[in-house]
């Protein structure tokens, strides 16, 4: 599936280390089932996905560990910040992402919480299988590599 392109404006949180420690094969976008004031706190900017990761659960996807702190003036209506929260997929793309996730190695990761053109907060999922060590080192000697060729090509 072709990655959005999305403003950097409409981004609401981003999980920048998940390129670093997995390898993404196939990324997915999905819709989150969320709550007003969780709605509120994403707007403004306060949300974090780095320690989170998707799993399924009774035949569905559910983000774990996502952190939409409160929003202060919600009040007694406020939410709970760790709370697991749906992901909206089809049946098609749930089961096979379950088949993948079976398999070994294989994880749901999520890349970017943001507002999509509707002004509705999307997921971009990605499954990745984790990088060991050694990888890590061969990418980052690769994209060296690359920013020196660069700069021989401009010279």
């Amino acid at each position: 599936m072709a990655a959005p392109i999305i403003d950097a404006a409409r981004i609401a949180a981003q999980n920048r280390k998940a390129r670093h420690d997995y390898t993404i094969a196939d990324t997915f976008e999905a819709g989150i089932v969320l709550t007003g004031s969780e709605v509120k706190s994403l707007r403004a900017g306060r949300a974090n996905i780095q320690e989170s990761y998707a799993a399924e659960k009774e035949g569905e996807i559910f983000l774990v560990n996502a952190y939409i702190p409160e929003y202060k003036q919600a009040g007694q209506f406020n939410h709970e910040p760790r709370r697991p929260r749906k992901l909206l997929l089809h049946r098609k793309q749930i089961d096979r992402l379950q088949a993948a996730i079976k398999r070994k190695g294989y994880t749901l990761v999520p890349l970017m919480l943001y507002f999509n053109e509707k002004n509705k907060v999307k997921l971009s999922l990605g499954l990745g299988k984790g990088k060991k060590r050694h990888d890590k080192r061969e990418t980052e000697k690769r994209r060296d590599w690359d920013r020196q060729k660069q700069r021989l090509l401009k010279q």
